[in-house]
């Protein structure tokens, strides 16, 4: 059997300062006048027994369990509540000879439960306590107008206390849980079904799918292969022809050079037969200038060369001969003359 043997209780309720009560003596009663905070204690027990229902510990909302305030005291951040159990004769098996349960309660609306100061859940307590006689429902706590209500109840609610005094609530909520869980596998399982048949409808489209996805896959693989072969060819191809057009603008590059030598001496050669027509024309200009006024027509060269023979045959051989020879040189000058005034048109 379990034994209370101590509770601690800070900001539940009415309790702002942190207050610890022992129960070491056989028989332990808390007495005092209405209002003053009895029933305080053993709501705080049945709230960190795992007691949920705001109703049940006489408040509006699970807020109202934190100490709100008064006009000399702030009010508090959180509520909790300690319970420390004798389990000397391992009534709650697994557990040590000393058994400690807290809850905590933050104003965010947060729950925190530890068993011997490890976090667990609410419901690892409410199993914890089964069959004790010391859950948020158990027999062991019976409160203002319990007894009434017990012998009112419907026989299937009485059930459930006798139950739990039995020691068999444990089996019938574990039965409950397994069948709650086997509906909802049931459920799961009728769920797969549907989607099950919903999915082997869709097999053969897809299964169509896969195999036009497969065979477009291998035909972009070929794809991708052939164009690269095709660029390929057209690079080597681009590159042979650029290395033709790279000979073809060599040779032409060893042609311009050429034709451009070329071309350099024949304006070296047009400038040296320009410097000799200046010096041909100056010439003629010279000749032009000097033979004016003597040789002004051919009348006056055959002239000239009468007189020259005149003159020779009146002299002796010697000095005919002498203007015979002035007299072909004065012909010659004059059929040059003849010739630079048709060239020139004069």
């Amino acid at each position: 059997m379990l034994y209370l043997k101590k509770v601690e209780i800070y900001g539940f309720k009415s309790f702002a300062d942190k207050m610890e009560l022992k129960f070491d003596q056989p028989v332990t009663g808390i007495v005092g006048p209405n209002g003053c905070g009895k029933s305080n204690i053993s709501d705080a027990v049945r709230w960190v027994l795992g007691e949920t229902s705001s109703k049940s510990l006489r408040g509006s909302k699970m807020e109202d369990v934190i100490f709100s305030g008064t006009s000399a005291r702030k009010a508090l951040g959180f509520a909790q509540v300690q319970l420390t159990l004798d389990n000397t004769d391992q009534t709650l098996k697994d557990k040590g000879e000393v058994v400690t349960v807290s809850r905590r309660y933050y104003r965010s609306g947060e729950s925190e439960y530890k068993i011997d100061g490890e976090i667990v859940r609410a419901r690892d307590i409410r199993e914890l306590f089964m069959d004790t006689g010391l859950g948020s429902d158990g027999y062991s706590m019976v409160g203002q107008g319990k007894i009434d209500s017990i012998i009112s109840q419907k026989n299937e609610d009485r059930r459930e206390l006798f139950e739990e005094a039995a020691g068999i609530s444990l089996f019938r909520h574990k039965r409950k849980d397994a069948t709650r869980r086997l509906d909802q596998a049931q459920e799961n399982l009728v769920r797969l079904l549907d989607i099950l048949g919903e999915l082997e409808s869709r097999v053969e489209p897809l299964r169509k799918q896969s195999e036009k996805a497969q065979k477009f896959i291998t035909l972009s693989d070929e794809k991708k292969t052939l164009e690269i072969g095709v660029w390929v060819n057209k690079i080597n191809r681009f590159t042979n022809d650029l290395r033709e057009q790279e000979h073809k603008i060599d040779a032409a590059n060893a042609s311009y050079d050429v034709c451009e030598k070329e071309l350099k001496e024949i304006e070296q050669e047009i400038e040296e037969i320009a410097q000799k027509t200046v010096s041909i024309n100056t010439q003629i200009e010279q000749i032009r200038a000097g033979s004016q006024g003597i040789l002004e027509s051919p009348a006056s060269c055959r002239d000239i060369i009468s007189f020259y023979s005149f003159v020779g045959r009146g002299a002796g051989d010697r000095k005919h001969s002498c203007f015979k020879s002035k007299a072909r040189r004065v012909v010659v000058a004059s059929e040059q003359v003849g010739v630079v005034r048709t060239l020139w048109g004069c």
